[in-house]
């Protein structure tokens, strides 16, 4: 892996679409631009929700950089998982109700990866962040009434840990709490200052 040069850091670029991950990402006082890696998300059969994360965390970083090999490109992926069920975006409140009704009273690992790239230096570094959350039981109308409250129709597992969704949770057992939101910071943090970059 090389360094970047010491003169001026390379442009930023977040291969996502996701306001969570610029939101998270503009903490930093990093300047950024955000891309669509456009790549397919497809399960591949047999594949760990672990395995799962870091494969599409790797293949948005490269998609943007092959396009951008100048820049430094941070890609991103979260796959939580209840037991071996993965859990996605419910997209309404029907499909919200079904995920919460199997998170309650159970333990859901979310795995959070990170990849940084860059092809003209050769920087290349991956993470994967796993967090814990036991929800506490949850009754039918506590969950129509969060749902109805929050909508959290885009976010993976059917809730919002930033926000009122704290309350469906016994505890949270992680090393980043900035983890589940989407994006790693403190590793991505670490990860930025050793190619160039002030954060802060």
């Amino acid at each position: 892996m090389s360094a970047l040069p010491d003169a001026a850091p390379r442009p930023l670029i977040l291969a996502s679409t996701s306001r969570y991950r610029a939101a998270l990402l503009e903490r930093l006082g990093i300047p950024f631009t955000a891309s669509n890696p456009q790549v397919d998300e497809v399960e591949v059969p047999g594949e760990t929700p672990r395995g799962r994360a870091f494969r599409l965390a790797v293949a948005k970083a490269e998609a943007v950089a092959r396009q951008h090999p100048h820049a430094v490109v941070i890609g991103g992926d979260q796959v939580p998982a209840a037991s071996t069920t993965i859990l996605h975006k419910p997209g309404n409140a029907a499909n919200c109700r079904e995920q919460l009704k199997l998170l309650s009273g159970s333990t859901a690992e979310f795995y959070t990866a990170c990849t940084l790239r860059c092809i003209e230096t050769g920087v290349k570094m991956s993470h994967v962040d796993t967090t814990a959350v036991k929800f506490r039981p949850l009754t039918d109308v506590e969950i129509d009434r969060y749902i109805q409250r929050e909508q959290p129709f885009d976010c993976a597992g059917g809730f919002k840990s930033e926000a009122l969704g704290i309350v469906l949770f016994e505890r949270i057992d992680c090393e980043d709490p900035t983890a589940i939101v989407g994006l790693p910071l403190i590793w991505l943090a670490n990860a930025l200052r050793g190619v160039g970059y002030d954060a802060p």
